[in-house]
């Protein structure tokens, strides 16, 4: 018995220090699966630089304060599926935690909820990859990345990989051809494997390595954010920047960015480009302001105008709202950026958990909107058209 309590002893000390050196795998793991609870989640999307590593972008040393105007208030209800909504209970429903309104490029409605302050980062997942689009745009105007190319050109490390011949157009329009699941309601999802992946402590272009090709590139409209994270690599490669940095010099700098913004990293220092970056509702707000202009700001053309118009124009019948035979998506797509099934020369960043950029060029709108709606990972298609329904209805009212 003694000699069993020796060998009991020794496992139980072998296993302590096993759980001592991987804790902060164990943590953060933890910490991913339970991402979205409804209890933590609002917690979580404003607090993501405590749970993961970041890195930090540094505000304008220019910054440029948004003008506002007092006096408006949002409808009491909008039009959406055919009957009449409460505009309150649809902002509470969905977990609102803050919400501006920019019209003729001036603040005239702000506001912000459970625990969100004005000067306070959110996580924006998808929304970055509309930031994303826009530095490609500026590097493709210096010269520096040709859009025409395959990632192999650009990434010898991956050749004989599901993203070798997939041309940077394709990676731009969701159109790689690269199977891959993004139900986050189903927890062995290529999108859940990734989040768990991530968690303990694997690089993201490993990852992306793993992947395969399901159909011909650019023939079907197929949402794979790894398309954007493949993206990334290739223009911090052509760069020869950190994306931070890239981030920083591009837009955080020029726009005149208020307050500071984190990237979130992986274990080998590399952005989240797919949609790990965190800011307050005013710097996200900028980038539709940007894109309203088409791509001038206070008179300097920070991204290409014709970049502008591509990334909003589908110029093929797979990028194209409606087109379900051609595509997994009921909206339309451009170059990382959302086309509404009714458009109304109107688009859209968007992130999971309905995180909103909504841009409407002929009623010189922005509308941007943070949220925490735990309901979108059993509800994802409904509360989508319902926030596209609410934008639109509230630029009808002007």
């Amino acid at each position: 018995m003694r000699r069993l309590g020796k060998i009991l002893g020794v496992l139980g000390l072998i296993l302590v220090v096993i759980l001592a050196m991987n804790w902060g795998r164990i943590w953060k793991l933890n910490a991913v699966v339970h991402l979205f609870d409804e209890d933590r989640i609002v917690q979580n999307f404003q607090n993501m630089d405590s749970i993961f590593n970041v890195s930090q972008v540094q505000r304008s040393s220019t910054p440029f304060i948004i003008p506002t105007k007092t006096g408006y208030d949002l409808p009491a209800t909008f039009e959406a599926n055919a009957t009449y909504n409460n505009t309150n209970e649809f902002l509470s429903q969905s977990r609102t935690e803050g919400l501006m309104i920019v019209k003729n490029d001036s603040i005239i409605y702000e506001f912000y909820s459970n625990g969100l302050h004005k000067d306070e980062s959110h996580i924006s997942w998808s929304m970055s990859k509309s930031f994303t689009s826009a530095i490609a745009g500026i590097l493709v105007n210096e010269g520096l990345l040709d859009i025409t190319k395959p990632v192999s050109y650009y990434l010898d490390d991956f050749d004989n990989t599901g993203y070798e011949s997939v041309t940077i157009k394709n990676l731009l329009q969701m159109s790689s051809g690269v199977g891959f699941n993004e139900d986050y309601g189903d927890f062995n999802s290529d999108i859940n494997r990734f989040g768990r992946v991530f968690a303990l402590g694997n690089s993201l272009q490993s990852f992306a390595k793993t992947l395969n090709n399901e159909r011909p590139q650019g023939t079907y409209n197929h949402y794979v954010s790894m398309d954007t994270q493949v993206l990334g690599l290739v223009m911090s490669k052509v760069a020869g920047k950190s994306f931070t940095a890239l981030l920083h010099e591009y837009l955080w700098e020029p726009l005149g960015m208020q307050d500071d913004a984190q990237w979130i990293i992986d274990n080998t220092g590399f952005e989240v480009v797919l949609g790990g970056l965190n800011a307050t509702l005013r710097d996200y707000t900028k980038l539709g302001l940007l894109y309203l202009n088409e791509g001038n700001w206070q008179g300097k053309q920070i991204v290409p105008q014709d970049w502008v118009e591509a990334s909003i124009t589908p110029d093929a019948a797979h990028l194209k709202p409606n087109q379900s035979l051609l595509s997994s998506n009921l909206g339309g797509y451009g170059y990382q950026w959302w086309l509404p099934q009714f458009p109304n020369n109107d688009f859209l960043a968007k992130g999971i958990y309905d995180q909103y950029i909504y841009v409407n060029k002929e009623k010189r709108l922005v509308i941007t909107k943070l949220s925490a709606n735990h309901h979108f990972k059993t509800d994802k298609i409904s509360t989508q058209a319902l926030h596209e329904q609410f934008f639109q209805y509230v630029a009808s009212t002007f």
